[in-house]
């Protein structure tokens, strides 16, 4: 191959992965206004996020808040903070639309667009990495682009479609630094020690970002810290004796920890700013005893010395969090219910999707309906079947190979889905929505295609894309088919109950 040739192809494992993220943009700015409301929780997510741009914290809203912003009044929030269950991470994300086209829909949701359009990108060049194949690669982005619970999230104001993208990228960077040490142990040998890995470094402040958006990517950074020390082991070769093995681990682990964790934690502290710089409010609100929350040692007792503000800041900060995580785990979300709850176990064949907004209510002459019957508005974050379904079969299948063939390559999406999923299997009875899963997706996606890549290598070329060709026909139809329920499109009742393959979908 000429050095032109490799030119060509490095170009095309831009531009093919550009292009799938370019169509994938698209699909999701159109009409993303609809519906013109705070649907589910962007009637949180959305005000807290003008609240940091406009202020440095989240600010409590007024009781008839949301009818106000959609009416285009911004005048409506207090200056007191309000207490938020997830970090400012995310937040931001959404702030950056807001300062764009304002407190819209449009506005509240761009930043929703823009990230799940970067994750079809990285989620592409990720494959890319991992099968040298950019028809691989580009397949992956378009897997992503067409699968609805990934559209629908990138379509609002959820914090979720931002934790996925930052996952990802954190995915990608490790497995960027899996191909560097290879290339950097030939230089130094097996039992050098290496502190600097930029890749590494990278990957911990993509973790540290997901973490700043909800803290479940904790599990992820936790389960991705011991698999880099396992692949940096296995790299280094075979060891003599178990004194070679301790300090092969530690060789692998020290270095890791600080480039991963610490690097987190600094990230994740550094996205909190807004609120260390406003402490003193939250103070003023939750600091002396909020309902059964006892007081703050930095009110109770505050801190002497020139520090003393800046170390009762991060003291706050702390109770804060203790506050949050109380939340979290204690009695008051055991207790509640909610109609389209889930058990994680059912979201990979995605057993009950969750209803975002829906209109039953509109005259039957708007969509040409029966005069008897009624047209349906729906935003339904429903999975593609035909990605859940197959991808579920070749994550059984990427567990088989790994197991027959135990590379770093096969371990890597196989451990992101249970870093992502299995954490929901046990929780404090709190409810849980099956659009957690938008963060398994992306790597259910990079099973599948390293499956395909395995099939390639063992059956003829022409039958291999003639399968892959069908199968994304088939990708491309079942899209079309439940994009009106994904997308808030007008359609007839009949319609819509043609579309309610399970009764637990409705």
């Amino acid at each position: 191959m000429t050095l032109l040739d490799n030119i060509s192809l490095r170009a095309w494992g831009w531009i093919g992965p550009i292009a799938v993220a370019l169509l994938a943009f698209f699909l999701r700015i159109w009409k993303v206004s609809s519906p013109n409301s705070l649907t589910f929780d962007e009637t949180y997510y959305a005000k807290d996020a003008w609240g940091l741009l406009h202020g440095g914290y989240a600010r409590d809203a007024v009781d008839d808040a949301n009818g106000r912003i959609i009416n285009g009044e911004t005048d409506v929030f207090t200056q007191d903070p309000t207490w938020v269950v997830h970090p400012d991470g995310g937040k931001w994300l959404i702030a950056f639309g807001e300062k764009l086209f304002g407190l819209t829909p449009l506005g509240w949701r761009f930043g929703a667009v823009v990230i799940g359009s970067l994750t079809v990108l990285v989620l592409a060049r990720l494959v890319l990495r991992l099968t040298g194949s950019i028809a691989l690669g580009c397949l992956a982005g378009l897997l992503l682009t067409l699968d609805g619970l990934h559209f629908t999230m990138s379509r609002i104001a959820l914090l979720d479609v931002f934790l996925a993208f930052w996952l990802v990228c954190a995915t990608a960077c490790l497995a960027a630094d899996r191909d560097w040490l290879t290339r950097k142990l030939r230089e130094v040998g097996p039992d050098a020690w290496i502190w600097l890995r930029p890749w590494q470094l990278a990957a911990g402040a993509c973790f540290g970002l997901a973490i700043a958006t909800k803290w479940s990517g904790l599990y992820v950074l936790a389960a991705f810290g011991i698999t880099v020390v396992v692949w940096d082991v296995w790299a280094r070769g075979r060891v003599a004796t178990w004194q070679d093995a301790v300090m092969r681990v530690l060789r692998a682990g020290l270095p890791a920890f600080v480039s991963l964790v610490g690097v987190a934690l600094v990230v994740y502290l550094l996205s909190w700013t807004g609120w260390l710089l406003n402490h003193d409010a939250f103070e003023t609100r939750f600091g002396h005893g909020y309902g059964d929350e006892p007081v703050w040692g930095s009110v109770s007792n505050p801190t002497r010395g020139p520090l003393g503000g800046l170390i009762d800041a991060f003291r706050s900060l702390w109770s804060f969090h203790v506050m949050t995580w109380n939340f979290h785990t204690g009695d008051y979300l055991a207790t509640k219910t909610h109609p389209y709850e889930t058990n994680a176990f059912g979201w990979l064949i995605q057993w009950r999707p969750t209803n975002v907004s829906s209109n039953f209510d509109i005259a039957a002459s708007a969509c040409g309906a029966a005069a008897e019957s009624k047209c349906v508005r729906q935003v339904l974050t429903l999975g593609n079947p035909a990605i859940w379904w197959v991808g579920t079969l070749g994550l059984v299948t990427a567990l088989v190979a790994w197991i027959r063939n135990p590379t770093w390559r096969w371990s890597l999406p196989l451990v992101a889905v249970v870093a992502t999923w299995a954490p929901w299997w046990i929780t404090s009875g709190r409810p849980i929505f099956t659009f957690y899963a938008v963060a398994i997706v992306p790597f259910m996606i990079v099973a599948l295609c390293l499956v395909f890549a395995a099939i390639r290598r063992r059956i003829p070329d022409r039958l291999w894309w003639g399968g892959i060709a069908a199968y994304v026909g088939i990708v491309i139809a079942m899209f079309w088919y439940f994009y009106p329920i994904l997308a808030n499109r007008i359609i007839t009742y009949d319609q819509w109950r043609e579309r309610m393959w399970w009764d637990r979908w409705i």
